[in-house]
């Protein structure tokens, strides 16, 4: 949970107060008395298969720098889920997705500060491209799902691999 000080309309101090029988605590401003509402960053990730394998991406930047992770990152303002996802999937490894179906929306905590994030988990295919590492990727490794590997970067990324093994053994 991340605690603001000061307010980003004017200035003023800003004060935990519990609004109309809510359980969680809003900041609001003792000036103006603008709500600042905490609310969790939205993030888009590729489950990228090849039969029982999934493509993961090695971090380069912290946090987690030199952990397994599922590609993906975070929406920009107002970007939907789905055009986030495939530029971030260019930006990571420079192929083409074509996205087949949401597998779920998972929760999670990022980063020494904390931050709330809630996250999309979305079963892609590989329309154009080959896989190459780039920009906050050091490696990218097929991995069977079975054998994955015990430094994964994220709460979340192992609850979307748990997610998937469940998916694939429908199949």
């Amino acid at each position: 949970f991340m605690k603001y000080n000061y307010c980003p309309k004017c200035g003023g101090n800003l004060k935990e107060t519990f609004l109309n029988q809510e359980k969680q605590p809003r900041l609001k401003c003792l000036k103006c008395g603008f709500i600042f509402y905490q609310n969790s960053k939205p993030t888009a990730s590729a489950l990228i298969l090849d039969g029982n394998k999934v493509l993961l991406g090695k971090r380069k930047i912290d946090p987690a720098k030199g952990d397994w992770d599922i590609p993906g990152g975070f929406l920009e303002l107002s970007e939907h889920p789905e055009d986030g996802l495939r530029r971030e999937i260019r930006e990571e490894l420079g192929v083409e997705i074509e996205i087949k179906n949401l597998l779920g929306i998972f929760m999670d905590i990022y980063g020494a500060e904390g931050e709330a994030t809630l996250n999309l988990g979305y079963i892609v295919e590989i329309k154009q491209g080959q896989p190459v590492a780039a920009d906050d990727v050091e490696e990218l490794k097929w991995f069977d799902l079975n054998k994955l590997p015990k430094n994964m970067a994220f709460r979340s990324s192992k609850d979307m691999l748990d997610g998937i093994k469940k998916d694939v053994k429908k199949l």
